[in-house]
């Protein structure tokens, strides 16, 4: 889809891949990627901000925790752009874009609390679950078996950092 300088933005520009899926598919299954990205980006900066902010008697152990999720979440941020690319899209990499396409939230100047912090991930990680499962079952309708596949091991990434997040809680 050209933009107003001629540019396209669903579907690189120059060769296309011929993966075997038609021109609307990769366009829809990029979309979809770019979301992702944007929610993973947009919590990543969130764990981020929260592990150099947090305070209190689990200071330590939450700001190593902080890191250890942040550190995941960088990874899969780069694996999502590059899959974006792999499927003839264009990723998106500017801060204005990603925040548009997200659907999670920032709470700029906010520092909760640190059972506030576990809280706020976790349901925002909770939230991108339910979107990929949704995600799984639209790729495999475009018939993208790699999307599908590849959506289903963040899946499960996020479904182990909301499990560790609830231990946290829960203690």
């Amino acid at each position: 889809m050209p933009t107003k300088n001629g540019k396209k933005t669903a579907v690189a520009a120059g060769l296309q891949p011929n993966i075997g899926l038609t021109e609307k598919a990769q366009q829809s299954v990029a979309a979809l990627l770019n979301a992702r990205l944007a929610d993973t980006t947009v919590l990543y900066q969130k764990t981020r901000n929260y592990h150099w902010n947090v305070m209190g008697p689990r200071f330590q152990p939450l700001h190593e925790f902080f890191e250890t999720q942040y550190d995941q979440l960088e990874e899969a941020i780069d694996e999502i752009a590059e899959r974006v690319r792999q499927v003839g899209g264009v990723a998106a990499g500017t801060m204005t874009e990603l925040l548009k396409l997200s659907a999670l939230k920032e709470h700029p100047g906010v520092i909760p609390s640190e059972n506030d912090m576990i809280a706020n991930l976790l349901a925002d990680h909770e939230a991108v679950i339910r979107q990929l499962r949704a995600d799984v079952d639209t790729t495999a309708e475009l018939h993208d078996a790699g999307t599908s596949d590849f959506l289903t091991g963040l899946m499960e990434a996020h479904e182990k950092m909301a499990w560790m997040l609830r231990a946290f809680l829960e203690g």
